[in-house]
């Protein structure tokens, strides 16, 4: 009988601050290691969208590497041949290929 008594009290309720303590602390590990950089990069991207003009050598998020002809607040028509012109969203514009070089 004794040793049943001795084995209750050891045996506690687990303390619940421990478990919002492991939550939060994995929310912030999260945060930290996913959530900022994306946003940071998403930022990024935005301010070159943004920043996009007429002359500018683009790469889109398909692959497609051409020279800014026209942009609109919506679109963008790049040339990638000589008589081919192509017209995307702004938004699918992946990065800058560099300064337009004509030869």
């Amino acid at each position: 009988m004794l040793i049943l008594t001795l084995l209750q009290a050891q045996t506690a309720a687990p303390n619940p601050f421990g478990t919002v303590f492991m939550f939060g602390a994995i929310f912030l590990i999260f945060y930290f290691l996913l959530i900022r950089p994306q946003r940071k990069q998403q930022k990024a991207h935005d301010e070159m969208v943004k920043t996009l003009s007429r002359g500018d050598e683009i790469v889109t998020i398909g692959g497609i590497v051409g020279k800014i002809i026209h942009l609109t607040d919506e679109r963008v028509t790049i040339k990638t041949a000589e008589d081919t012109r192509v017209e995307i969203e702004r938004a699918k514009v992946g990065r800058k290929a560099g300064p337009a070089q004509d030869a």
